[in-house]
Protein backbone atom coordinates (compact mmCIF):
# COMPACT_ATOMS: atom_id res chain seq x y z
CA UNK A 1 0.00 0.00 0.00
CA UNK A 2 1.31 3.65 -0.73
CA UNK A 3 2.32 5.77 2.07
CA UNK A 4 -0.93 8.45 2.42
CA UNK A 5 0.66 11.40 1.39
CA UNK A 6 0.61 14.73 3.84
CA UNK A 7 -1.98 17.14 3.53
CA UNK A 8 -0.89 20.83 2.64
CA UNK A 9 -0.18 23.00 5.09
CA UNK A 10 0.15 20.49 7.69
CA UNK A 11 3.70 19.51 6.58
CA UNK A 12 5.65 18.95 10.32
CA UNK A 13 8.78 21.55 10.71
CA UNK A 14 12.11 20.24 11.16
CA UNK A 15 12.81 19.29 14.73
CA UNK A 16 9.22 19.65 16.06
CA UNK A 17 7.39 16.48 17.90
CA UNK A 18 5.23 14.30 16.62
CA UNK A 19 1.90 14.14 17.11
CA UNK A 20 2.03 17.53 18.44
CA UNK A 21 3.55 16.25 21.70
CA UNK A 22 5.50 17.56 23.87
CA UNK A 23 8.46 15.93 26.32
CA UNK A 24 7.95 16.63 29.47
CA UNK A 25 10.37 17.04 32.15
CA UNK A 26 10.17 14.89 36.03
CA UNK A 27 9.12 18.31 37.26
CA UNK A 28 5.65 18.48 35.29
CA UNK A 29 7.01 21.44 32.84
CA UNK A 30 7.56 21.13 29.60
CA UNK A 31 11.32 21.36 28.55
CA UNK A 32 13.67 20.83 26.13
CA UNK A 33 15.77 17.55 26.72
CA UNK A 34 18.79 19.76 25.16
CA UNK A 35 18.71 22.45 27.63
CA UNK A 36 18.87 19.55 30.65
CA UNK A 37 21.71 17.78 29.01
CA UNK A 38 23.22 21.26 28.58
CA UNK A 39 23.17 22.05 32.04
CA UNK A 40 24.06 18.45 32.92
CA UNK A 41 26.97 18.98 31.20
CA UNK A 42 27.87 22.27 32.49
CA UNK A 43 27.75 20.55 35.79
CA UNK A 44 30.05 17.54 35.03
CA UNK A 45 33.08 19.97 33.54
CA UNK A 46 32.47 22.57 36.95
CA UNK A 47 35.22 22.20 39.10
CA UNK A 48 32.03 21.82 42.26
CA UNK A 49 32.24 18.57 44.13
CA UNK A 50 29.45 17.56 46.25
CA UNK A 51 32.41 16.69 48.65
CA UNK A 52 32.92 20.72 48.41
CA UNK A 53 29.55 21.36 49.23
CA UNK A 54 29.64 18.93 52.16
CA UNK A 55 32.40 20.35 53.26
CA UNK A 56 31.24 23.98 53.44
CA UNK A 57 28.03 22.63 55.34
CA UNK A 58 30.49 21.13 57.98
CA UNK A 59 31.56 24.61 58.43
CA UNK A 60 28.52 26.22 58.56
CA UNK A 61 27.59 24.32 61.59
CA UNK A 62 30.84 24.45 63.40
CA UNK A 63 30.27 28.21 62.62
CA UNK A 64 26.65 27.78 63.81
CA UNK A 65 28.55 26.08 67.27
CA UNK A 66 31.20 28.63 67.67
CA UNK A 67 28.48 31.20 67.72
CA UNK A 68 26.41 29.85 70.92
CA UNK A 69 29.51 29.79 72.58
CA UNK A 70 29.92 33.75 72.39
CA UNK A 71 26.40 33.99 72.82
CA UNK A 72 24.89 35.17 69.50
CA UNK A 73 21.91 32.82 69.36
CA UNK A 74 20.28 35.04 66.18
CA UNK A 75 23.75 34.11 64.15
CA UNK A 76 24.15 31.18 65.01
CA UNK A 77 20.50 29.67 63.84
CA UNK A 78 21.50 31.59 60.16
CA UNK A 79 24.72 29.61 60.41
CA UNK A 80 22.85 26.44 61.73
CA UNK A 81 20.22 27.07 58.86
CA UNK A 82 22.44 27.62 55.89
CA UNK A 83 24.42 24.87 57.32
CA UNK A 84 21.55 22.51 57.13
CA UNK A 85 20.78 23.77 53.79
CA UNK A 86 24.20 22.96 52.07
CA UNK A 87 23.59 19.42 53.64
CA UNK A 88 20.41 18.83 51.44
CA UNK A 89 22.06 20.17 48.42
CA UNK A 90 25.39 17.78 48.42
CA UNK A 91 23.07 14.58 48.02
CA UNK A 92 20.70 16.17 44.93
CA UNK A 93 24.07 18.21 43.16
CA UNK A 94 25.55 14.45 43.37
CA UNK A 95 22.88 13.01 41.44
CA UNK A 96 22.29 15.82 38.98
CA UNK A 97 25.74 16.01 37.99
CA UNK A 98 26.78 12.26 37.99
CA UNK A 99 29.79 13.11 40.03
CA UNK A 100 28.69 11.28 43.78
CA UNK A 101 31.06 8.42 44.90
CA UNK A 102 30.94 6.07 47.65
CA UNK A 103 33.25 7.72 50.04
CA UNK A 104 31.32 10.72 49.09
CA UNK A 105 28.10 9.15 50.20
CA UNK A 106 29.69 7.83 53.26
CA UNK A 107 31.42 11.40 53.93
CA UNK A 108 27.35 13.28 53.64
CA UNK A 109 26.42 10.81 56.02
CA UNK A 110 29.30 11.26 58.65
CA UNK A 111 28.91 14.78 58.27
CA UNK A 112 25.47 15.09 58.99
CA UNK A 113 25.86 13.37 62.21
CA UNK A 114 28.87 15.03 63.28
CA UNK A 115 27.28 18.70 62.57
CA UNK A 116 24.44 17.77 64.54
CA UNK A 117 26.37 16.71 67.64
CA UNK A 118 28.54 20.16 67.18
CA UNK A 119 25.66 22.41 67.52
CA UNK A 120 23.93 20.52 70.24
CA UNK A 121 27.56 20.13 72.26
CA UNK A 122 27.85 23.90 72.13
CA UNK A 123 23.92 24.53 73.51
CA UNK A 124 24.82 21.87 76.50
CA UNK A 125 27.98 23.98 77.62
CA UNK A 126 25.58 27.11 77.41
CA UNK A 127 23.39 25.26 80.06
CA UNK A 128 25.42 24.22 81.94
CA UNK A 129 27.59 27.78 82.14
CA UNK A 130 24.53 29.00 83.55
CA UNK A 131 23.77 25.79 85.75
CA UNK A 132 20.54 24.73 84.18
CA UNK A 133 21.11 21.25 84.90
CA UNK A 134 17.87 19.48 83.45
CA UNK A 135 18.31 21.35 80.06
CA UNK A 136 22.25 19.95 80.29
CA UNK A 137 21.05 16.59 80.80
CA UNK A 138 18.60 16.73 78.07
CA UNK A 139 21.04 18.05 75.25
CA UNK A 140 22.97 14.65 76.18
CA UNK A 141 19.63 12.95 75.43
CA UNK A 142 18.89 14.75 72.59
CA UNK A 143 22.47 13.86 71.29
CA UNK A 144 22.23 9.79 71.71
CA UNK A 145 18.44 9.82 70.63
CA UNK A 146 19.75 11.66 66.78
CA UNK A 147 22.01 9.16 66.66
CA UNK A 148 20.08 6.62 67.48
CA UNK A 149 17.65 7.48 65.05
CA UNK A 150 19.97 7.46 61.91
CA UNK A 151 21.42 4.08 63.11
CA UNK A 152 18.35 2.24 63.38
CA UNK A 153 17.35 3.48 60.06
CA UNK A 154 20.67 2.55 59.13
CA UNK A 155 20.85 -1.01 60.23
CA UNK A 156 17.39 -1.75 59.25
CA UNK A 157 18.24 -0.89 55.48
CA UNK A 158 21.66 -3.33 55.82
CA UNK A 159 18.81 -5.72 57.04
CA UNK A 160 16.78 -5.16 54.37
CA UNK A 161 13.46 -3.20 55.63
CA UNK A 162 12.46 0.19 54.84
CA UNK A 163 13.15 2.34 58.13
CA UNK A 164 11.41 5.92 57.53
CA UNK A 165 8.93 5.89 60.79
CA UNK A 166 9.02 8.35 62.71
CA UNK A 167 8.43 12.63 63.81
CA UNK A 168 11.91 13.00 64.45
CA UNK A 169 13.68 12.60 60.99
CA UNK A 170 16.40 15.18 60.17
CA UNK A 171 14.45 18.02 59.18
CA UNK A 172 12.27 17.98 61.33
CA UNK A 173 15.24 18.33 64.16
CA UNK A 174 16.68 21.00 62.08
CA UNK A 175 13.17 23.07 61.70
CA UNK A 176 13.24 22.63 65.98
CA UNK A 177 16.58 23.63 66.68
CA UNK A 178 16.47 26.24 64.55
CA UNK A 179 13.67 27.81 65.81
CA UNK A 180 15.04 27.09 69.31
CA UNK A 181 18.23 29.33 68.38
CA UNK A 182 16.23 31.75 66.47
CA UNK A 183 14.19 32.39 69.44
CA UNK A 184 16.56 31.68 72.26
CA UNK A 185 16.82 34.37 75.13
CA UNK A 186 19.03 37.34 73.73
CA UNK A 187 18.44 36.50 69.98
CA UNK A 188 16.51 39.33 69.35
CA UNK A 189 13.27 38.26 67.79
CA UNK A 190 11.28 39.08 71.32
CA UNK A 191 11.64 38.43 75.03
CA UNK A 192 11.92 34.60 74.23
CA UNK A 193 13.36 31.31 75.48
CA UNK A 194 12.28 28.87 73.28
CA UNK A 195 16.01 26.94 73.31
CA UNK A 196 15.37 24.75 76.64
CA UNK A 197 11.91 24.05 74.83
CA UNK A 198 13.43 23.09 71.67
CA UNK A 199 16.05 20.65 73.53
CA UNK A 200 13.23 18.87 75.66
CA UNK A 201 11.19 18.21 72.38
CA UNK A 202 14.19 17.17 70.36
CA UNK A 203 15.11 14.86 73.55
CA UNK A 204 11.75 13.44 73.36
CA UNK A 205 10.69 12.57 70.17
CA UNK A 206 14.24 11.12 69.12
CA UNK A 207 14.08 8.84 71.88
CA UNK A 208 10.23 8.20 70.53
CA UNK A 209 11.55 8.09 67.33
CA UNK A 210 13.89 5.33 68.38
CA UNK A 211 11.48 2.95 69.89
CA UNK A 212 9.22 3.65 66.83
CA UNK A 213 11.85 2.07 64.48
CA UNK A 214 12.89 -0.36 66.77
CA UNK A 215 9.26 -2.19 66.97
CA UNK A 216 8.75 -1.39 63.12
CA UNK A 217 11.78 -3.55 62.12
CA UNK A 218 10.83 -5.83 64.60
CA UNK A 219 7.63 -6.42 63.07
CA UNK A 220 8.75 -6.78 59.98
CA UNK A 221 11.19 -8.63 60.12
CA UNK A 222 8.65 -11.34 62.15
CA UNK A 223 6.29 -10.69 58.79
CA UNK A 224 9.01 -11.67 56.91
CA UNK A 225 10.02 -14.84 58.64
CA UNK A 226 6.25 -15.83 58.69
CA UNK A 227 6.76 -15.85 54.67
CA UNK A 228 9.69 -17.92 54.39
Amino acid sequence: MDPVPARAGRRRPRGAPRSGRVRVSSTGTSAPPVLSAAMRARLIESRLTPNTISLTGFMGNVAAAVLVFERLFFLAGIAFILGSVMDTLDGRYSRMSGKGTPFGAFLDSTLDRVEEGIVLTAVGAYFASRHNEIAAAAVVLAVLGSLMVSYTRARAEALGVECKVGLATRPVRVVILSAGLLFAKGAGLGNFELLAAAVYALAALTILTTVQRILHVRRALAAASLQL
